[in-house]
C-alpha cells in the first residue's frame, strides 16, 4: 500500500492523505440539500472547496435516493459560453463525463441526450425529465464557477435554473432537488464583472440562493483527527492537543495552511533528526519556513497579486498591519467586502478587522516592509549594525532601542507627525533588519486593541523578545498599554519586555524608561 502524506496540491483523498475529520461540516451541508436549498460556497483559494465538493458527491452517491452530478467548468476554455447552442451540449457532456465514473450504467441516458439538447427551454425539459426518469432527489454541483464569470450566457444559465426553481415551488415543474455552485467570488461580484450599472437594478439570476454559513475552516479539535490518524500511521507519539493548538494558533484553521505546516514538519523538519515524534517547536519551525522570504507557493502568489491589482485594497491592509489602525469590519465597504473574499479580511470578536492568520499577517507585514524600503531612501537605516548587538548568551534589544532613539533624534527629528506617523514603524523595521539578518528572525503579532499598536516578536538562538511598538496618547492608554504587553509576555512565559513609543506632540521628549509593572520588567524608549 502506498504512504499516505499531508496534500498541498489540489483535491485530498482518504486513502492518499492525511485528513481532518469534516464530517460535522458535511452534515451541515446535506442539512441544506435535504431542505432544497440552492446556495453558493464562496471562499478563497485552497481553502478545501472542492475537497468539499468531491466529499459531498461520494456521500450523496452512497444514498439510494439522491443522484449527484459534480461538474467543473475548469479548463474548457470560453467557447462553450458563446451561445444557447454550444453551452447546452458541453455542459451536458460534462455530466456524461462524470457520471461515467460515477456510475457508469447511467452515463449513455447523457451522452445520447447532449447533441439533442440545442437551447435553455429544451435544456429545461430535460432536467424535469431527468428526474421523473431517475425518481432520485437530482443535486447538481458546479465547481470553478469563476471561471465562467465573465460569460453573459452562464447568468442565462442561473437564471432558468431561478425560474425552474420557483415553479417546482408552485409544484408546476420539476427541477434539481439542490444547485451547489463553488468558487472564490459570489454571485453578486461575479455579476459585477460583466453586468452595467444600469443592468444590475434588475433581479439576480440567483436571488433564489440561500447564505451559506458553514465554517470549513479547521477547528482545533478538528485539526487532532488528523494527528491521531497520522501519529497511529507513523507509530509515534505527539502532544496532539497542543500541537493542534499551535497549528490553529498560526493558521487560523486555514485548511491549506494547516496541511502545509503539517508537510513541512514531516518531510523536512523531523527527517534530520533520530527521534521522529513531534514537538510544538516544530510547528514554530515550520512557521518560520513558510514565512520565509525564500518560500513561496500559489497561494502566497495570488494573495500578492490581489494586493497589487488594487491599490484601494493594498492601502486598506497597509493600514491594518503597518499602521496598526483599528477598523470596523463593515462588509458592505467594497474594499473590506474583496479583503474578505479573497481570504485576506476577517472580523474580530470585537468587530474590527483583522488579517484572516498569522501566516497571512507575517507575508504581507514582509512583503509590504521590502516595497516600502525599496521604494524609500533608507540607506542610512541599513547600515546599522555590528557586533555590539549580540551578547554571549542573545540579543541586546535594549542598546537596539536606544541605538535607535538616538538614530531618530539625529537624522529625523525635524520631521513632522504626519511624517512620523506614517513612516515611523517602518524606519525601525528598516533599522532591525540587518541587525537580525542571518542570525534571527522577527514576525509580527496580530493584535485588535484600544490603540494603535505593533506587536514584534523576535527570535535569536533559543530565546524570544517581545517589542511592542505604540503611539503616545497619554498616561491613561500608556497603563493599558502596559497590561496588554504584560498580558502578552504571560503567554509566552516571559519576564521582560520592551516598548518603543512614538511621541507625536511638540515638544516631546526623547527618554528612556525601566518600568517595573507587576512582576514583568519593561524596557521603553520614546521617540
Amino acid at each position: 500500500m502506498k504512504q499516505r502524506k499531508f496534500n498541498d496540491t489540489g483535491v485530498c483523498v482518504p486513502d492518499k492523505h492525511y485528513m481532518v475529520d469534516t464530517s460535522r461540516q458535511l452534515e451541515q451541508i446535506i442539512q441544506l440539500i435535504e431542505n432544497g436549498e440552492y446556495f453558493t460556497i464562496n471562499r478563497p483559494r485552497q481553502f478545501g472547496k472542492t475537497t468539499t465538493m468531491v466529499l459531498l458527491t461520494r456521500k450523496l452517491n452512497l444514498r439510494e435516493d439522491y443522484l449527484a452530478l459534480k461538474i467543473s467548468f475548469e479548463g474548457i476554455g470560453d467557447v462553450p459560453f458563446t451561445s444557447e447552442q454550444t453551452f447546452c451540449p458541453v455542459f451536458l457532456g460534462l455530466i456524461a463525463r462524470n457520471v461515467a465514473f460515477t456510475n457508469p450504467p447511467l452515463a449513455p441516458y447523457f451522452e445520447q441526450a447532449a447533441p439533442q439538447v440545442h437551447n435553455f427551454d429544451e435544456l429545461s425539459q430535460f432536467i424535469a425529465q431527468c428526474v421523473l426518469h431517475f425518481q432520485k432527489k437530482i443535486v447538481l454541483l458546479i465547481d470553478e464557477v469563476d471561471k465562467s464569470s465573465n460569460n453573459q450566457i452562464f447568468l442565462h444559465f442561473l437564471g432558468m435554473l431561478r425560474n425552474k426553481y420557483l415553479l417546482r415551488n408552485e409544484e408546476q415543474d420539476y427541477t434539481f432537488q439542490s444547485v451547489i455552485l463553488a468558487g472564490v467570488h459570489d454571485i453578486k461580484t461575479l455579476k459585477a464583472k460583466i453586468r452595467s450599472d444600469e443592468e444590475r437594478k434588475y433581479n439576480s439570476p440567483w436571488n433564489i440562493a440561500i447564505d451559506f454559513n458553514v465554517d470549513l475552516s479547521f477547528s482545533a479539535q478538528q485539526i487532532e483527527t488528523m494527528l491521531v490518524d497520522y501519529s497511529q500511521a507513523k507509530g509515534i507519539a505527539l502532544d496532539i492537543p497542543a500541537i493542534a493548538t499551535m497549528l490553529y494558533y498560526y493558521t487560523a484553521g486555514y485548511p491549506y495552511l494547516v496541511s502545509k505546516l503539517c508537510k513541512f514538519i514531516d518531510e523536512q523538519i523531523v527527517p534530520k533528526r533520530a527521534d521522529k515524534n513531534w514537538t510544538v517547536a516544530d510547528v514554530d519551525a515550520a512557521f518560520k519556513l513558510i514565512v520565509s522570504g525564500s518560500y513561496t507557493t500559489t497561494l502566497f502568489d495570488s494573495l500578492i497579486k490581489n494586493l497589487e491589482n488594487n491599490p484601494d485594497l493594498y492601502e486598506l491592509i497597509s493600514e491594518i498591519v503597518i499602521n496598526g489602525k483599528d477598523l470596523n469590519f463593515i462588509v458592505d465597504d467594497p474594499m473590506i467586502h474583496f479583503g474578505n473574499l479573497y481570504g485576506i479580511l476577517t472580523t474580530s470578536a470585537q468587530g474590527w478587522c483583522q488579517i484572516h492568520n498569522r501566516i497571512f499577517e507575517q507575508r504581507i507585514y514582509s512583503y509590504m516592509m521590502s516595497k516600502s524600503l525599496r521604494q524609500m531612501k533608507y540607506r542610512e537605516v541599513n547600515s546599522f549594525s555590528g557586533p555590539e548587538f549580540y551578547t554571549a548568551d542573545g540579543l541586546d534589544v535594549q542598546l537596539i532601542l536606544q541605538r535607535f532613539q538616538a538614530f531618530m533624534k539625529e537624522n529625523y527629528s525635524h520631521q513632522d507627525a504626519r511624517f512620523l506617523e506614517r513612516e515611523g514603524r517602518l524606519l525601525f523595521l528598516a533599522f532591525l533588519k540587518p541587525i537580525l539578518n542571518g542570525k534571527g528572525f522577527d514576525f509580527k503579532e496580530p493584535n485588535v486593541a484600544d490603540e494603535r499598536r505593533m506587536d514584534i516578536v523576535i527570535t535569536y538562538l533559543d530565546k524570544r523578545y517581545v517589542l511592542e511598538l505604540k503611539v503616545w496618547y497619554g498616561l491613561k492608554a500608556h497603563q493599558a498599554g502596559l497590561q496588554q504587553l504584560s498580558d502578552y509576555l504571560d503567554i509566552y512565559g516571559l519576564k521582560e519586555g520592551y516598548l518603543l513609543i512614538y511621541d507625536f506632540s511638540k515638544g516631546k521628549a526623547y527618554k528612556e524608561e525601566l518600568i517595573q509593572f507587576k512582576d514583568k520588567q519593561i524596557f521603553a524608549v520614546w521617540v
